[in-house]
């Protein structure tokens, strides 16, 4: 036991500044694919609601065929084919030898793909959920499309999104793990090769498991105090009724 804490501490052998290297690279990876799911969702859910019916039909097919295929092979995808069309559009300019994608911008782009499809349906049905009479007193009162939006329509919108923005996010940071078939190191990939190099494989996972779980255990108090914070000044329906 003293051995594996020795690995997995921050002394001449232990592994611990590459374990917290390789969670910031996974945090990092992460955030950067939800914010590439986001741009996505925003799209699709304006072309659900308010497109015409061409981009409607892309914008289901997009959510459709992304929540239907594994997200492993969404990232194969990016990775292999991203990698052949760069190589060939570089041996087109003259280059030579094989140009491959960099692994956070595949991880990046594959997982945020994959999440916009569910950021769509998430930000579809907060829009949904905002009261018709909210956005019809803001059109009487004589608001601008941009105006209602920064004032009614986004603020409302958020606040029913945010549950379901939370469990994207927390998908989104699970799904990082399978960013090291790409060779980048996050977390995942530095504890492979820890519990490869040491042959203490138990400690190693062990102690992914309690990274992970810190991870998704303080993202969701984040998101918990978010949903708390963007509901001050709601009616307590609740309240009122049981007086």
């Amino acid at each position: 036991m003293l051995a594996s804490l020795t690995l997995l501490g921050f002394g001449p052998t232990g592994w611990g500044l590459q374990l917290l290297r390789a969670t910031a690279m996974t945090l990092a990876v992460s955030m950067a694919a939800y914010a590439v799911g986001m741009a996505f969702g925003a799209l699709g859910a304006w072309a659900k609601l308010a497109g015409r019916r061409p981009a409607r039909l892309l914008a289901e097919a997009y959510t459709t065929i992304l929540r239907g295929i594994p997200d492993l092979l969404v990232i194969y995808l990016f990775y292999f084919g991203g990698s052949q069309v760069l190589t060939a559009l570089g041996h087109a300019f003259g280059g030579e030898g094989f140009f491959g994608l960099n692994g956070f911008t595949v991880g990046m782009l594959a997982v945020g793909t994959v999440s916009g499809a569910y950021q769509t349906e998430v930000l579809r049905a907060g829009y949904l959920a905002v009261p018709k009479g909210e956005i019809e007193a803001a059109r009487m009162a004589g608001m601008g499309r941009l105006l209602m939006l920064r004032r009614i329509i986004f603020p409302r919108v958020l606040r029913f999104a945010l549950p379901g923005m939370g469990n994207v996010w927390q998908q989104v940071l699970k799904e990082s793990t399978l960013i090291s078939v790409t060779g980048l190191v996050e977390l995942m990939r530095q504890i492979h090769i820890g519990a490869g190099s040491t042959h203490d494989a138990f400690a190693f996972y062990l102690c992914g498991f309690a990274l992970y779980l810190a991870l998704t255990t303080l993202s969701g108090l984040v998101f918990r105090a978010w949903e708390g914070w963007s509901i001050k000044g709601e009616p307590r329906v609740a309240g009122r009724m049981a007086a």
